[in-house]
């Protein structure tokens, strides 16, 4: 169904192509949620390690805690992470500052986030707790993306399209990244197609030569998470992939090379 409403993008579509998603001699390789083979997932020390590793550009999930700030996390308990009990969405933002992580680090807010992102392309996941319920999220993170000091290096993906809508509807020019993988329904993924995407940031399974030459010439550019293993990177990269979230980046370089 999503290759079907595709179609559809031109006439419902708003938000700005980005022209940097697009590979160029090879494909673009984010560092997911920072270098996280080497360091805590997105952490301050995971984004500083990105530019010398080779990232071309950093992901991160953001969500917003209970006092509303939006904070650098990805899961919706703290028990992974922590090693404690609780969730990010009931903390304030002094709570949420005071967690050390197991790995070592802490919770950026997502302006230390972009702050430590320098030069890098950026992709901003909106996590949201509950499907369709964004809440507060999309309004935070475009505050704060608004004083990123390079806004055309910028893309906001989510598996949310409503949380896609409503950011757009606040920041129509920075172009969106929509996420799924074989378990997203068909109708959501439409409704993703619909808002007019830039990017399609799928799961690398689903990520077959003749699906990515499709999605492409439809218009969107392609993403594929999470790679690590060499001969996945260099078959997507033959099959025309755009890009690559990966958890060494140096390494997927280095495939990529090979």
């Amino acid at each position: 169904m999503i290759d079907a409403l595709a179609r559809l993008v031109p006439l419902f579509g708003r938000a700005r192509r980005g022209p940097r998603l697009w590979r160029r001699d090879r494909p673009i390789v984010w560092a997911h949620r920072g270098v996280s083979a080497h360091a805590t997932e997105n952490t301050l020390p995971a984004f500083a390690l990105a530019a010398g590793h080779g990232a071309d550009g950093i992901e991160l999930d953001a969500m917003i805690c209970g006092s509303g700030e939006a904070v650098v996390f990805h899961d919706d308990e703290l028990v992974r992470l922590a090693g404690r009990p609780g969730a990010i969405a009931d903390l304030t933002l002094a709570e949420v500052r005071a967690i050390e992580l197991v790995g070592g680090g802490r919770i950026p807010t997502l302006a230390e986030a972009v702050e430590a992102a320098g030069d890098l392309l950026l992709n901003v996941e909106l996590k949201t707790v509950d499907a369709g319920r964004p809440r507060g999220l999309p309004a935070a993170v475009a505050a704060v993306l608004a004083d990123a000091p390079h806004p055309d290096r910028l893309v906001v993906s989510s598996f949310d399209p409503v949380a896609l809508w409503q950011f757009h509807l606040i920041a129509p020019t920075v172009p969106l990244g929509f996420l799924f993988e074989a378990a997203v329904p068909a109708p959501w993924r439409a409704i993703g197609a619909l808002l007019g995407a830039s990017s399609l940031h799928v799961h690398h399974e689903l990520a077959t030569p003749t699906a990515i030459a499709g999605w492409r010439q439809r218009g969107f550019a392609v993403h594929a998470w999470t790679v690590d293993d060499p001969a996945r990177l260099r078959a997507l990269a033959a099959a025309g992939i755009d890009g690559v979230f990966a958890n060494d980046p140096r390494a997927a370089r280095a495939a990529l090379a090979g």
